[in-house]
């Protein structure tokens, strides 16, 4: 044992760790990238194929695949504190972004603000209508210097119809104040969309208090599940809209099969669009019952002593983070360092050969705290940095 290793009589670990194999084979830092899927849900999702999904319809009925999405409806309501009526089911996150600028359409000539480091799928569908003349794209830095909502509060005018922003952002860990961001756009008439695939799931998700005009979020990373589902939760003004693509699903009895007319479900069921991954979906329903066991409170407050951790023992040799664990527009759960001179694919390359699973995102080295990880995780991380 080094001199920054850490010892234990009981691990700090919020989840069994061995309910999750690759821990016995590896160092896993990296839930914000393909995360760790637990036994609990991978035995649901093996149960649901070899009882129902290989059988066809011999044990779901049109009636059960109706109502198989109420479970996960109801979980998600509860992790993103909103009412069921508000939550869409969906197989993406990229799925409900791709179709916001037709549910919500900027005037013609008005601008639309966004980091410029943030995910791809959040400005994409923006940059397409911009492509086509119909709005204006403007962009905010991620700087580790000042706060990034203040940032984005000061750039708001009477040019910016929307603000598209992840509520943590992936590769640096920033954290958005939605509050504070939605009482500024508010006050301007400015819409708001909020992308929370990196923070729901480890940090707490108050839709309610939010006040967005959508959140969306994937369904894997943090919330624990695996691709193929979404959660998506919709302002009460948008639960009456066609939705932009509407597919078969977002009936009220898909299994009617009118195809003369536009029958839409009541609420957020309406922005379901087709059969998707039900395997997924029960995965992820499973991990929900676990998040919601646990808390986001008891969540959050694991990863911040573990950052303070990294941080503490990493920064007196050179390794600097984007942003301190201590400030407030820092995420618990992912830690970007940087250290001057240090050649980061190399580095990836060293760490993943003893068997530490780390991301590089913006020309630095992220580290993603999850659940399962705890403090010999970290001297393991500490000993291959220093």
């Amino acid at each position: 044992m080094t001199r920054y290793a850490w010892r234990c009589l009981i691990s700090s670990s919020l989840f069994d760790r061995s309910d999750y194999p690759t821990l016995s084979e590896s160092i896993y830092l990296n839930q914000a990238s393909l995360g760790l899927i637990g036994r609990p849900s991978v035995d649901a999702m093996h149960q649901l194929l070899d009882g129902i999904g290989r059988h066809g319809n011999l044990y779901m009925s049109d009636e059960d695949e109706v109502a198989f999405l109420d479970a996960l409806r109801q979980r998600a309501a509860r992790l993103f504190q909103t009412e069921t009526r508000r939550i869409a089911i969906l197989s993406s996150a990229s799925e409900l972004l791709g179709q916001l600028p037709f549910m919500l359409p900027p005037p013609s000539g008005a601008k639309v603000l966004a980091v410029a480091t943030d995910f791809p799928a959040i400005t994409r569908p923006w940059l397409r209508l911009a492509e086509r003349g119909e709005c204006r794209l403007e962009f905010v830095d991620d700087n580790p210097d000042t706060d990034l909502t203040t940032d984005l509060i000061a750039r708001i005018d009477e040019h910016i119809s929307l603000v598209a922003v992840g509520s943590v952002q992936y590769a640096t860990g920033s954290v958005i104040d939605v509050p504070r961001l939605r009482a500024a756009t508010a006050e301007a008439g400015v819409r708001l969309v909020i992308d929370a695939t990196q923070g729901a799931g480890a940090t707490e998700t108050n839709t309610g208090a939010w006040r967005a005009d959508i959140v969306v979020s994937s369904g894997y990373k943090w919330l624990g599940g695996h691709g193929g589902v979404a959660i998506g939760a919709l302002a009460p003004a948008l639960l009456d809209k066609t939705p932009p693509l509407p597919g078969w699903m977002g009936a009220p009895d898909p299994f009617e099969f009118d195809a003369t007319r536009m029958l839409l479900a009541n609420g957020a069921r309406r922005y379901t669009q087709s059969t998707m991954s039900y395997v997924s979906v029960v995965g992820l329903t499973t991990a929900m019952d676990q998040l919601l066991t646990i808390g986001m409170e008891k969540l959050e407050h694991h990863a911040a002593r573990l950052a303070h951790l990294l941080v503490g023992a990493v920064e007196p040799h050179g390794w600097r983070p984007f942003r301190h664990p201590d400030d407030h527009a820092a995420s618990p759960h992912i830690i970007s360092l940087g250290r001057q001179g240090d050649e980061l694919a190399g580095m990836l390359d060293r760490l993943r050969a003893i068997g530490i699973m780390c991301s590089t995102r913006g020309g630095r080295l992220r580290v993603s705290l999850a659940p399962y990880n705890d403090e010999d995780d970290i001297a393991a991380l500490v000993d291959a940095l220093v």
